[in-house]
């Protein structure tokens, strides 16, 4: 997927999380290949950087770049059993209130309620003890689109 991010932000490999269109890209030109095919709160990460930037009032030094852009990877912490490299599921977040340091790994960034996902990598158990005593496991995800 094409879109237009901040000159200074088009390196490959940038991660980004799409928060959704400032109110200036409303009467903007390139809305539609800037922000149109963007999901806001979904985690993206830049493949590829193209040529002929463009000027942009947002962005930082004012201008933007072309990139090629795919769904970022995502690290999560699951209870989920019988998952193993290769295997598919879908997503349902925990049910959890409690605040811990490993809160936004149980509630990644750009993963959302039914995401159909591919574990990409198993990192094995979690070496900290949850304080609800769940057994949690490190994946890394793909999306299965």
């Amino acid at each position: 997927m094409i879109t237009l991010i901040g000159k200074d932000l088009a390196k490959e490999g940038q991660e980004f999380v799409f928060l959704g269109p400032a109110s200036e890209c409303g009467d903007c030109r390139f809305k539609s290949s800037c922000v149109g095919n963007l999901e806001k709160n979904r985690k993206y990460v830049v493949v590829s950087i193209k040529k002929n930037e463009q000027d942009c009032p947002i962005h930082a030094g004012g201008k933007v770049i072309p990139v090629e852009i795919e769904r970022a990877e995502i690290d999560v912490l699951t209870d989920s059993k019988n998952i193993f490299e290769g295997s598919t599921f879908t997503y349902n977040a925990p049910i959890c209130e409690e605040v811990c340091d490993f809160h936004d790994f149980c509630f990644p960034d750009g993963l959302f309620e039914n995401d159909k996902c591919i574990v990409l990598e198993n990192n094995g158990k979690h070496k900290e003890e949850c304080k609800k005593g769940l057994k949690l496991n490190k994946l890394t995800l793909g999306f299965v689109i």
